[in-house]
């Protein structure tokens, strides 16, 4: 059964601590089994979220032991391994390997440059651990979802202060932190580095999430999980042993 935008919205605001009981109750079923529902209980930011995902591939038919929501560490190429924060792994094949970031106030070029290195640094690292046949199986699948707080810090113009060498002028014109990491996850999803990216804008007096870019929406990033496990399916995955309980 594919997630609602009722259960999205949910998880959303699960992110903020103004979750519904009964929506968030609903996105978490069927993760039990992971652990999942005492992380939820815990206080984790995004463990609604990774729930939600997480039922995209327990619906499928793939085992509860395939699913790890508890940043299971992946091996790298320039490092041993980075954990992450949800990964599907069956019959030697890394299935998927989801990053859930988030960018808040109140200053937030603070970390800015840390959130951009971080997404490049994992998804470069995996991919060529890939290819250099340390992740055996299909090729590796990566999801990225990240999650700006709407505040006037990340809405209003940020100056740019040139170096020795011309920016690419797409960065031009002051725009905001919100701006410009719409700017950087277009270009992950068209560069590669992820096969699904989600931009979303949120804040905690306003949970209802925003989706700047139509491309980084939640409807296409649900449609993109889709298809890998389609892809997956035609392939034989999960298989024949997989628990459907």
């Amino acid at each position: 059964m594919a997630a609602t935008r009722a259960e999205f919205e949910a998880a959303v605001a699960a992110y903020w601590g103004a979750r519904d009981d009964q929506l968030t109750a609903s996105a978490i079923s069927g993760a039990v089994g992971t652990g999942t529902a005492g992380s939820v209980r815990g206080g984790r930011h995004f463990t609604a979220m990774t729930a939600l995902l997480a039922r995209f591939f327990l619906d499928a038919g793939y085992p509860l032991d395939a699913i790890r929501t508890s940043r299971l560490g992946l091996p790298g190429y320039y490092r041993p391994q980075k954990q992450w924060d949800l990964v599907v792994v069956h019959n030697d094949t890394l299935v998927a390997a989801f990053e859930l970031k988030s960018l808040g106030g109140p200053s937030f070029g603070n970390n800015y440059n840390n959130r951009i290195e971080e997404a490049l640094g994992s998804a470069v690292d995996l991919h060529r651990a890939g290819r250099a046949g340390v992740i055996p199986g299909e090729r590796p699948w990566l999801g990225y979802l990240f999650l700006m707080q709407d505040a006037k810090g990340s809405r209003e113009p940020v100056h740019l202060a040139e170096g020795v060498f011309a920016v690419d002028p797409v960065w031009r014109g002051h725009r905001s932190y919100q701006e410009r990491f719409s700017v950087f996850c277009e270009r992950l999803l068209a560069e590669g580095l992820y096969d699904a990216v989600c931009y979303l804008v949120s804040s905690p007096a306003d949970p209802t999430p925003v989706e700047p870019v139509v491309a980084l929406d939640w409807r296409h990033f649900a449609a993109a999980i889709q298809a890998r496990i389609t892809y997956l399916a035609a392939l034989g995955f999960p298989g024949p042993w997989a628990s459907h309980a």
